[in-house]
């Protein structure tokens, strides 16, 4: 068991859902692709409570994949497990392994920050700073060191995030001033402008409106060319959408979050193996 370092604010905002069996098992799928990330029994605790339970599963190179599940389930969890954001609250502790290209990330000898530069985030709402656009995208370039043109970076980088051709004329201007969907198309921006290898999002649309939401959602199936996503959704139509995969989550009766079923987004969505995925899918419970 590895147990980082931590610091921050604990939570305790786990609930229980329809109760899995006791001893589920090894997800009898794994995509055809490349594995970027191979989680082996990962396990997590907040205190004396579990939020996850051996959950095991591969998530592929170049794809996006969708963690849906009842609220408080653990996705927020597991999603920030990949990139050991974790660390950052008191009295975590994790157990299993969460392999990065074949490398453990929570290795005693793993630098957490370089963890983070290599997979960003993405969250629920949008959080510029209150820096101008320019800035708000050079920012993270600047403290990771880089030397290159920073002009050349911050326009690229506004052009993967689709809004470069909305802001091009008054990068000055403050970031604050955007629109909310402008604001978290920045904040993927400022992402993408550390030159990432994966883009984690944590529900990145619940705070927009549906126009911005499907800008969001074209920026997302765009991306996916160049970066590996892994997304969080209480949207069951927008994991539809957006996602190559879908990992469906639930928590257990000790409120530990557990991997149910996992497989091509189109066969979970339409014919599940899990009575339990369809009832979730369906609105039955959730």
């Amino acid at each position: 068991m590895v147990e980082p370092p931590n610091s921050g604010k604990p939570r305790d905002d786990i609930e229980a859902g329809p109760q899995p069996t006791a001893d589920e098992q090894r997800p009898p799928f794994s995509p055809p692709e490349p594995a970027l990330f191979s989680l082996t029994d990962l396990s997590f605790w907040y205190g004396e409570k579990q939020a996850l339970a051996d959950i095991t599963i591969d998530l592929p190179l170049n794809k996006v994949t969708a963690l849906i599940g009842p609220s408080g389930c653990g996705k927020s969890t597991l999603l920030r497990c990949l990139n050991r954001m974790n660390d950052l609250i008191p009295r975590t502790r994790v157990a299993g392994r969460v392999e990065y290209r074949g490398q453990e990330i929570y290795a005693s000898d793993i630098d957490p920050v370089e963890v983070r530069r290599r997979i960003g985030m993405v969250f629920q709402k949008p959080n510029p700073f209150p820096k101008s656009i320019y800035e708000n995208v050079a920012f993270g370039a600047r403290v990771n060191g880089y030397r290159g043109n920073m002009d050349e970076l911050v326009e690229r980088s506004l052009r993967q995030a689709a809004l470069l051709k909305e802001v091009s004329d008054d990068l000055k201007k403050s970031g604050l001033a955007l629109s909310g969907g402008q604001q978290q198309r920045l904040c993927i921006a400022r992402a993408l402008a550390v030159q990432p290898d994966v883009i984690l999002m944590d529900e990145p649309c619940s705070a927009l409106d549906p126009i911005a939401t499907l800008k969001i959602e074209d920026l997302i199936r765009e991306l996916v060319e160049e970066f590996t996503i892994i997304i969080v959704t209480h949207n069951m139509q927008q994991a539809a959408r957006v996602s190559d995969y879908t990992a469906f989550v639930l928590a257990d009766e000790r409120g530990a979050g557990r991997l149910i079923e996992y497989g091509p987004t189109q066969e979970v969505f339409t014919n599940p193996k899990e009575e339990r995925t369809e009832g979730y899918i369906t609105g039955r419970f959730g």
